[in-house]
């Protein structure tokens, strides 16, 4: 038996994953990961880094990203409630530039899997949100990148005109100074 259910591929190759929930009088508990299942599902089992992050109300934390070495994430939120997002970020894909949202809480416990060369980003719906990640490669920070997180040519609907930001995010480059650093394509 499956204890997680994809509920669909919602934009080239990032999905969302419903792991079932067991309650009774005590309280609740939930497998976050299981490998023979994750494999099932075509969602990866190799993870070398885990994070977590803990944010105030209206809190954006995005959109970032790792080419090098390639990194996925396996997002959800363990407190609180956020709006987790995945941008589409391989100029040769078909979405390049398309986006995703999922409105994740402690309560319904979606997980979002986005794969590398998507940049990705959630804001905070709550005081003292909790999103913790999974990741396929372990932080470089010499190839951390981020665009930014308002960008009119990607147009995320973050549900928030000003929201609180690190200095990281609020240098991050446009969408444009992305594509002119990324190395000329070869045929």
């Amino acid at each position: 038996m499956g204890l997680f259910s994809l509920v669909g591929e919602c934009l080239n190759g990032v999905k969302l994953i419903v792991p079932t929930v067991f309650k009774d009088f005590r309280g609740s508990y939930t497998p976050t990961y299981r490998k023979d299942d994750f494999e099932e599902l075509g969602l990866p089992t190799e993870f070398v880094q885990d994070n977590h992050s803990r944010s105030l109300k209206d809190v954006v934390r995005g959109l970032h990203f790792q080419l090098d070495p390639p990194m996925g994430k396996l997002m959800r939120v363990t407190r609180g409630e956020a709006i987790l997002v995945a941008v589409d970020i391989r100029p040769q894909s078909a979405t390049f530039l398309d986006w995703v949202q999922t409105y994740a809480t402690e309560w319904n416990m979606y997980q979002v899997w986005a794969p590398a060369g998507f940049a990705r980003g959630f804001r905070a719906l709550c005081d003292d949100t909790e999103v913790q990640y999974k990741c396929t490669a372990q932080f470089n920070p010499t190839a951390d990148g981020a665009i930014r997180w308002n960008d009119p040519k990607i147009g995320v609907d973050w549900g928030i005109e000003t929201p609180i930001l690190s200095t990281k995010d609020k240098r991050a480059q446009s969408v444009q100074g992305y594509i002119d650093g990324l190395p000329p394509r070869t045929v």
